[in-house]
């Protein structure tokens, strides 16, 4: 028998967000594996990510196992290449220590959306061949910031377009001149560049983002109030499609 790896999306930080299918899938594994940014020297740098708080509301600490991963290296690739191989043996170590079990990576939002984790599962499928790959879906920011801004994602025939802004605001700016709801990740770095955006495409009246979503300093805001300084990274944008304000769009 093949041991597991599976992907637990545990949203975008609600511990109350995380799936009854995720809780189980996180209590019935040998072990949870959460992500950790790596300090300036490549050691855990101690403080809990957001996947690991979320998770603690759900399983013991003596279960869960912390990796560290250059989530912040952005400069050095042969570092972060470094980091993601250490982090691989280790998980690797991890499964062949439970040959017939299961070892769960919790991964904030949604585990087949920009996460960690897709690249992880490559590097396993590598080191251990066999291993079983599974994911469990999860909230995402987009989901969480809708509901909680009060913002409607997509209507009748509207297209929805995610961008990550990491990308380059040129490439947001296109997705705003099209049609349907566009939604921005990971602007904080460019929020200048990101309101500019919104002004010149007419996007503004109605856009929403927001940051640390059911965290205790979450933040939800108009996009009219963008700041031009830098905000989280994990920022996330809202701007919905040009409604006329009818109803019953064709479905």
């Amino acid at each position: 028998m093949s041991g597991r790896l599976v992907g637990v999306g545990v949203g975008p930080g609600d511990p109350e967000l995380v799936t009854v299918k995720g809780v189980r899938c996180l209590r019935e594994a040998d072990v949870v594996v959460v992500p950790v940014m790596a300090a300036p020297d490549g050691t855990d740098g101690g403080e809990p990510g957001r996947a690991e708080a979320t998770v603690l509301h759900h399983v013991g600490a003596g279960n869960v196992v912390r990796i560290v991963f250059a989530l912040n290296e952005r400069a050095d690739r042969a570092r972060r290449e470094a980091a993601w191989d250490a982090a691989g043996r280790r998980v690797a170590a991890l499964l062949r220590a439970h040959p017939h079990g299961s070892v769960a990576f919790a991964t904030i939002g949604d585990p087949n959306v920009y996460s960690t984790f897709t690249y992880l599962a490559q590097t396993i499928g590598e080191l251990v061949p066999g291993t079983v790959v599974e994911t469990v879906p999860g909230i995402t920011a987009m989901q969480d910031l809708a509901a909680r801004g009060e913002v409607v994602l997509a209507e009748g025939t509207e297209p929805l377009t995610l961008v990550p802004v990491t990308a380059g605001a040129s490439v947001l700016k296109d997705a705003l001149d099209g049609p349907g709801t566009v939604v921005a990740y990971k602007f904080g770095r460019l929020a200048g560049e990101v309101a500019t955006a919104l002004r010149e495409t007419g996007r503004t009246e109605g856009a929403v983002w927001g940051s640390a979503l059911g965290l205790p300093e979450e933040s939800i805001r108009p996009a009219s109030e963008l700041e031009q300084g830098p905000l989280p990274y994990l920022s996330t944008l809202i701007a919905p499609a040009r409604r006329d304000g009818g109803r019953g769009g064709k479905l």
